[in-house]
């Protein structure tokens, strides 16, 4: 690939995590960064239905020491720039424009990572666009735009919630949620909301009960404040608009006049097509043999220090799907608030490499509460 552009680091995602480390990035020293990204900034956010939005409440607070929940930057707010608490998918994805542009970080919109291959000291990437060698890649796709579907007969038949512009389409009742997590909830929420019954379909019964302190493993604060407004509207009204049922969907089949969802216990009969809040499968998928995967856990072996794969070095992950173990369990980065916490460490490993002095741009965001380190991570030399 000779006639390739050269940079020092490639970060392949312009989401939250994508432009995130790549800012951190520029301020640790590191000039030569380009973001890649195939659609256009923000591109998985603007894919939310036009209905939902951030479980996380955003409130500018930079004065205090402490910043926005769902900042990306210790100098930016998304509440300040939209003026709402829990901003929707295309609304954040304005304020990812705002922050590229404002600190004129270059972002290649249209510019899709068609293959990677791993050469001696750097990455030759097959792009949309030409050609890139880069030193370092940081992953950072996300995982918005690769639903996760079941693998139960008829599951095609089901539409999931990410290909959901709006509830207000999704006609007929009632209407099957598949999944009683966070976007389960989300769904039976707006769809009740719209006057449909819904029937919530999920063994484990998240609803139930608070089972851990993590919100990244139990229904969040923002989520049981729901919950319990519509136990309290069905009480009311003396009309249960939502059910829960804690059962697992061993079936869908297509029938006349809509679908039969099935479980052990029952068959629910529905005009309209079963909801799948079954989450994420990640882009991780596109790039999977450079990585080592854990057999048990499904996930990628990250160097717990930096989040660099164990497999292939110089190589690093970003975002949601960045999983740690630690000495109480296991630390899941899934929110805005805390892969954020990890950008420093990335761009600080990165630019010793390269030679660079990070210290200044970790002292930023440290004091913005902006870096978990394990321990260790930043401050020693990687």
């Amino acid at each position: 690939m000779s006639s390739a552009t050269a940079i020092e680091v490639a970060v392949v995602g312009a989401g939250a995590a994508g432009v995130g480390v790549a800012l951190a990035l520029q301020r640790a020293g590191v000039d030569s960064v380009v973001v890649l990204e195939r659609r256009r900034i923000g591109e998985s956010f603007r894919h939310w239905p036009r209905e939902m939005q951030f479980i996380t409440p955003s409130f500018p607070g930079n004065a205090f020491g402490q910043i926005d929940l769902n900042a990306i930057h210790p100098q930016s707010s998304p509440a300040l720039f939209l003026g709402r608490e829990h901003p929707r998918g295309k609304e954040y994805a304005r304020y990812l424009e705002r922050v590229v542009e404002q600190f004129r970080l270059p972002v290649r919109e249209g510019e899709e990572v068609l293959r990677v291959q791993v050469s001696p000291g750097a990455f030759d990437l097959t792009t949309s666009g030409g050609s890139r060698r880069a030193r370092f890649l940081v992953w950072a796709a996300g995982e918005f735009q690769y639903p996760r579907r079941p693998s139960f007969p008829g599951a095609s038949f089901g539409r999931h919630n990410s290909r959901v512009t709006t509830w207000e389409r999704v006609k007929g009742e009632p209407v099957v949620v598949i999944g009683g997590f966070e976007s389960g909830i989300d769904a039976a929420w707006h769809l009740s909301r719209l006057g449909r019954r819904v029937v919530v379909l999920d063994p484990t019964a998240p609803w139930r009960k608070q089972k851990e302190d993590d919100p990244s493993l139990t229904l969040s604060p923002y989520t049981w404040d729901r919950l319990r407004r519509l136990r309290r509207q069905g009480s009311a009204a003396r009309e249960t608009k939502v059910q829960f049922l804690a059962e697992a969907v061993t079936g869908i089949e297509e029938t006349s006049g809509g679908y039969t969802v099935k479980t052990a216990r029952r068959a629910i009969r529905t005009p309209t097509r079963p909801i799948l809040a079954t989450g994420f499968s990640g882009s991780l998928e596109r790039i999977r043999e450079l990585w080592d995967w854990d057999r048990e856990s499904g996930l990628p072996r990250l160097d717990g220090a930096t989040d660099e794969s164990t497999r292939t070095p110089g190589l690093f992950l970003c975002g949601p799907g960045v999983r740690h173990r630690t000495a109480d369990g296991l630390a899941v980065f899934c929110f805005v608030y805390k892969f954020r916490m990890r950008f420093a460490v990335v761009a600080a490993t990165i630019a010793r490499r390269l030679g660079r002095d990070p210290s200044r741009m970790l002292a930023e965001y440290a004091a913005a509460n902006m870096i978990w380190d394990d321990g260790h991570s930043c401050r020693s030399p990687a």
